[in-house]
């Protein structure tokens, strides 16, 4: 359980820093013979400030939750 705590504690602090994350993917467009074209699409997937917030207090929840149970 303090594994899993600190582990929620760090995603979410890495959650309240960095906002978005941006990847690109590829798609083929058409393929004719040897000739292929292929497109490049950037994503990003957003979140906002209060998700990473939720995840950090819940990862302090399971954290002083597991503390009590071992003790």
């Amino acid at each position: 359980m303090k594994g899993l705590g600190i582990v929620l504690i760090i995603i979410g602090i890495i959650m309240m820093i960095f906002r978005s994350v941006n990847f690109t993917t590829k798609e083929k467009v058409a393929d004719v013979g040897p000739l292929e074209i292929n497109k490049e699409k950037n994503n990003s997937v957003n979140w906002p400030l209060y998700a990473g917030a939720i995840v950090t207090v819940a990862g302090v929840v399971v954290l002083v939750a597991g503390n009590k149970k071992s003790s």
